[in-house]
C-alpha cells in the first residue's frame, strides 16, 4: 500500500494526561446510500485520552440526503462554528449516488458543546466555499474561496467575525483571487497560503504557478494585506497548514492529503523541509489508486494540533461485501528527538463515510 513502517508502530490505548483536556471535532456524511439511513452531515467528537469517537449531532437545516461540503469548522471557547459551504443533494440512482449542487451558503451556525444546542449567527458578507479560515484573538477570519457554483476562479474578498457582537466585518481585498488556500494564524498575522490563484488585475490565461505558490498575510494592526512570493513549494494547493508552538507544519496537498511525511516551514530560507523521523505508519494509498485494488484504500486524512503533537485522523475503506470504514489515529510529537510516532488501536464502523471539512480542536475549561 506504500506505507512506511515506524519503530513506534505498536498501538497505544491511552494518551498522556495533558491531552485529557482536548477534543477533536469533525463533520462526516455517508458516501453511499443505505436503506433508511440519512446521508446528511453529522458532527463527531474524538477523545484523545480514551481513543474513542462519539457521534454528537447532525448539522441542522439540511433536508434528507442533503449535505454540506467545502465549509469551515472552527472552535472558539466551547463553541463550534460551521461556516459557509457548498450545499448539495445526494441523489440516489439505480446503482449509484451522485451529487446535485443546490447553492453556495453564506449561513453561519454555532454548536454549544456543553449544552448540545445549535443556534444561528450573522451570515457571511460574501457567500463562499473552499475558502481559507482561521481564528485569532477570539475572532474568525475568512478569505478567498469560490462564490458561485460555476465559478472557475476564486475571490479576493475577506472578512472577520466577532462573536461578542455577532457581526462580520469586511476586510480590505487581497491582491489575488484564491480558492482552496490554507488559512493559519502565525506571528500575529493571518496567512492565506497557496491555492488556485491569480492576480486580481490579470486578464491572462494560464496555470498561474507563481501565484499558486505564493501567500498573502493580513496584519490586523495595520489592517492591510502583504503579498509573499513562493511561500508554498508547489502550484498544487496545500491540504492543511497548522501552527505548533510558533512553527508551521504541513503534511500534504489537496490532491494527496498525506505524502508520507511531515514538512516544516523555514521562514529564513523560505522553504519547506521534511521533519526528521516523520515518515509514518499512515498509508499513502488513497481512493485514486483503486485500480491496484489494495486491501484498504485511504478515503480521508486530516490533521489536528494539540500542544506539541500533531494528531492525524485517517479513514480507510475496507474491502468486502459489506461496506466498512476503519479509522486510525496516529500522533507525532514535534518536540521528540526520536521515536516521535505513536498509534492508537484502529476503530471499525459500518458503511463508508466522507470527511466533509477539516477538523478543529477544542480545549476544555
Amino acid at each position: 500500500m506504500g506505507s512506511i513502517s515506524s519503530p513506534s508502530r505498536n498501538p497505544i490505548r491511552f494518551q498522556e494526561n495533558e491531552d485529557n483536556y482536548y477534543r477533536i471535532y469533525a463533520s462526516f456524511c455517508e458516501k453511499d446510500y443505505t436503506p433508511n439511513v440519512n446521508m446528511s452531515n453529522w458532527i463527531s467528537c474524538y477523545h484523545p485520552s480514551t481513543n474513542s469517537w462519539h457521534r454528537l449531532t447532525s448539522i441542522p437545516d439540511l433536508l434528507e440526503n442533503q449535505v454540506l461540503k467545502g465549509f469551515s469548522i472552527v472552535s472558539i471557547g466551547e463553541t463550534i462554528y460551521v461556516i459557509g459551504g457548498r450545499h448539495c443533494h445526494k441523489v440516489v440512482g439505480d446503482d449509484s449516488v451522485h451529487e446535485r449542487d443546490i447553492n453556495v451558503k453564506s449561513s453561519v451556525l454555532k454548536y454549544n458543546t456543553r449544552t448540545d444546542t445549535w443556534s444561528t449567527c450573522a451570515p457571511l458578507v460574501t457567500q463562499r466555499y473552499n475558502f481559507a479560515c482561521t481564528c485569532k484573538d477570539g475572532k474568525i477570519y475568512v478569505a478567498g474561496g469560490q462564490t458561485t457554483l460555476d465559478s472557475a476562479e476564486g475571490t479576493c474578498f475577506a472578512e472577520v467575525y466577532d462573536p461578542a457582537i455577532d457581526e462580520w466585518k469586511q476586510l480590505p481585498n487581497m491582491s489575488t483571487l484564491r480558492y482552496k488556500s490554507a488559512g493559519v494564524a502565525w506571528q500575529g498575522k493571518i496567512y492565506v497560503v497557496g491555492g488556485f490563484a491569480k492576480r486580481g488585475n490579470s486578464d491572462s490565461q494560464g496555470p498561474y504557478m507563481m501565484e499558486r505558490s505564493s501567500a498573502e498575510l493580513y496584519d490586523p494592526q495595520k489592517e492591510k494585506w502583504e503579498y509573499v512570493a513562493r511561500m508554498w513549494d508547489l502550484d498544487i494547493p496545500p491540504n492543511q497548514i497548522v501552527n505548533v508552538n510558533g512553527k508551521l507544519f504541513s503534511s500534504g496537498d489537496c490532491l494527496n492529503a498525506w505524502k508520507g511525511h511531515i514538512e516544516a516551514y523555514d521562514e529564513n530560507l523560505n522553504i519547506w523541509s521534511i521533519v526528521d523521523g516523520s515518515h509514518s505508519p499512515i498509508s499513502t494509498s488513497d481512493a485514486t489508486e483503486a485500480i491496484t485494488c489494495p486491501p484498504m484504500q485511504r478515503i480521508f486524512c486530516t490533521m489536528a494540533p494539540i500542544g506539541t503533537k500533531l494528531y492525524f485522523l485517517a479513514g480507510y475503506k475496507m474491502q468486502g461485501e459489506i461496506s466498512r470504514t476503519k479509522t486510525e489515529v496516529h500522533v507525532f510529537d514535534t518536540s521528540a528527538t526520536a521515536n516521535g510516532w505513536r498509534s492508537f488501536e484502529p476503530i471499525e464502523d459500518e458503511g463508508e463515510k466522507e470527511l466533509c471539512s477539516h477538523c478543529c480542536v477544542l480545549k476544555l475549561d
